[in-house]
């Protein structure tokens, strides 16, 4: 790919994005609504399959995304001078890919031009998940998950 080619994902910094890319760069796989735990003595962060019950499973987004906090006030908000936060996102997360310096991959919808390429890659939490109304807070260690990689 030639340098006029490149898309802006791979030209503009994530400071620098317009709210419009910014947003763009979501591939709605929902993995960044899984609730985590961190080791508090190594800094590693561990994801389960409990997800926020707002979530649409269907979906993988929030019906209350655009006034998240307003329903789930620790919900995460992504900021580009995140720094090393990023790591509370999964390692296939544009935001945390284009931090780290790194590709988007092929079914990144940016990339296939569908938004159900992530879906159809086995990237998103569709099907794969317990809502957190249903999980007991004290059981949440019991659902740690291997598949967020």
């Amino acid at each position: 790919m030639s340098d006029t080619e490149l898309n802006f994902w791979q030209t503009t910094s994530l400071s620098d994005m317009s709210r419009e890319q910014w947003e763009s760069l979501c591939d709605s796989c929902g993995r960044c609504c899984l609730h985590k735990l961190e080791d508090e003595d190594t800094g590693d962060i561990y994801f389960t399959d409990v997800v926020c019950h707002y979530m649409n499973e269907e979906t993988c987004q929030c019906p209350h995304y655009d006034n998240r906090q307003d329903y789930v006030p620790d919900c995460l908000t992504i900021y580009p001078d995140w720094g090393e936060k990023f790591n509370w996102l999964p390692p296939t997360c544009a935001y945390r890919l284009l931090h780290e310096k790194k590709s988007l991959f092929d079914w990144h919808p940016l990339i296939s031009g569908n938004m159900e390429s992530v879906h159809l890659a086995g990237i998103s939490v569709r099907g794969r998940t317990f809502s957190d109304a249903k999980i007991n807070e004290d059981e949440i260690e019991l659902h740690m998950v291997d598949w967020v990689k």
